[in-house]
């Protein structure tokens, strides 16, 4: 007895709830990184590749507009995705639909990697491409909600933040992958070869990732207040999304509110920025693929860091904090890309994407999920926050492009897009309520 009581009190002894919540937040995480790596990586290719091999028959700029716009069709399947995945994770349990996003996720973006190209089946080719990018949005809808709820639920109570941050640092990983070995391709091919099947082979190795994603998240148990909420009282909503709009509806549109500052900030500087440089400036690929390197290495650091801010300090301090950062440098970043000016281009899209969007996620899996009850939390958290996903996130490069083209080449229009953007988000925040 005495033997084991001491082994309970070792600096080496991790308790059961410890030891639950540290494997939830590490399946959390790699499930993020592999369904962020494939979702980034079609953005990228988008951006460089997309327009020319599946609409070449019309104008290199609605070419762009175009392979941008099934860029967003991902986005538009996400709240299907959340709502679907969220039904049966609120009756069936978190785990058992985590399984499935991975294996959805990768399966799809594998086969994006061997589609063929306009020059080979027509139209047929970006028929294919929108179903795939469909599936991709589809399996993405329901991956934040259960990463999410997994991490947090499981996470000591002081802790929700940091213990949940692994989905978003999932994100900034997955960005590294993704822009890291699309830089490395077009740095040791030539540009033909890489058009010709360069770019299929990070499409092709996801499949490595799912086969990763899939072993770590069989180590995980399931999610602790579901069991304890859900399982052991046997109470199981029947329709648990309708549950959560009688219970709070405006949770849906503080949601949307509270996710423009994030997917303003990122898509722009990793999405929108690329294409416009390159498009309109001048400037050569590869410096904002560095960017994107650089923005997702800094942000394995700032996300954890914020969410041990936001624990201590408040989440809602830390969020508004970063709105407002976002906001401030909207105007500066356009200026740096105006100029050229490879230093400033540098800060300010840190200062977006590491500062202002880095403190904005590092609070939304608590804060977005304790909106609503444990039996329909995975509905409704899951379909607010994918639903945001389109409002303010799929077609955030679409639209920037669009409005660069009406205003003939200015980018003051998507200055204030950005900065309208976090300022709304910083509005909302403000009159929140302090949990």
């Amino acid at each position: 007895m005495t033997s084991a009581i001491r082994s309970t009190e070792s600096p080496a002894y991790v308790s059961p709830e410890k030891s639950r919540a540290r494997k939830a937040a590490l399946g959390s995480f790699v499930g993020a990184v592999v369904d962020w790596y494939d979702f980034l990586l079609y953005g990228i290719v988008a951006a460089l590749i997309f327009n020319a091999e599946f609409f070449p028959n019309i104008s290199p700029a609605m070419g762009t507009l175009a392979a941008f716009g099934t860029f967003g069709v991902g986005f538009l399947f996400r709240p299907l995705g959340g709502f679907v995945f969220g039904h049966y994770g609120d009756r069936l349990g978190r785990k058992r639909m985590l399984v499935l996003t991975v294996m959805m996720m990768g399966l799809s973006t594998a086969l994006i990697g061997l589609l063929p190209t306009f020059a080979s089946i027509g139209w047929w080719a970006p028929v294919l491409l929108v179903l795939l990018r469909a599936i991709q949005g589809f399996a993405v809808g329901g991956e934040w909600g259960g990463a999410a709820l997994m991490a947090v639920e499981s996470a000591p109570e002081k802790k929700k933040a940091f213990y949940s941050s692994g989905v978003q640092v999932g994100y900034g990983v997955g960005l590294i992958l993704a822009t890291g070995i699309v830089s490395i391709l077009t740095s040791t091919l030539d540009n033909d070869a890489f058009k010709a099947w360069g770019w299929r082979i990070p499409f092709v190795f996801s499949v490595v990732l799912v086969l990763i994603g899939l072993w770590v998240r069989s180590s995980m148990e399931e999610s602790k207040e579901f069991v304890e909420k859900v399982e052991k009282t046997h109470h199981r909503a029947r329709l648990p999304i309708f549950d959560a709009l009688r219970e709070n509806p405006k949770a849906f549109l503080l949601i949307i509110a509270l996710r423009l500052a994030e997917l303003f900030t990122m898509y722009i500087v990793t999405a929108f920025a690329l294409s416009y440089s390159t498009s309109n400036l001048g400037m050569p690929r590869q410096f904002f693929l560095n960017i994107g390197l650089l923005v997702g290495a800094v942000s394995i650091v700032t996300i954890p860091l914020f969410a041990l801010a936001a624990d201590r300090f408040g989440r809602r301090r830390v969020y508004i904090t970063g709105a407002v950062i976002g906001m401030l440098s909207a105007v500066p970043f356009f200026l740096a890309l105006d100029a050229r000016s490879t230093l400033w281009i540098v800060v300010f899209a840190v200062m977006l994407a590491n500062v202002a969007h880095d403190m904005v996620v590092s609070v939304q899996q608590p804060m977005f999920t304790e909106l609503f009850g444990t039996e329909f939390r995975y509905s409704g958290a899951g379909v607010g926050y994918q639903v945001a996903s389109v409002v303010g996130g799929g077609f955030t490069p679409f639209i920037a492009v669009a409005l660069v083209s009406m205003a003939g080449g200015s980018w003051h229009p998507v200055a204030a897009y950005l900065a309208i953007g976090c300022l709304l988000s910083v509005l909302v925040a403000w009159k929140m309520k302090t949990r």
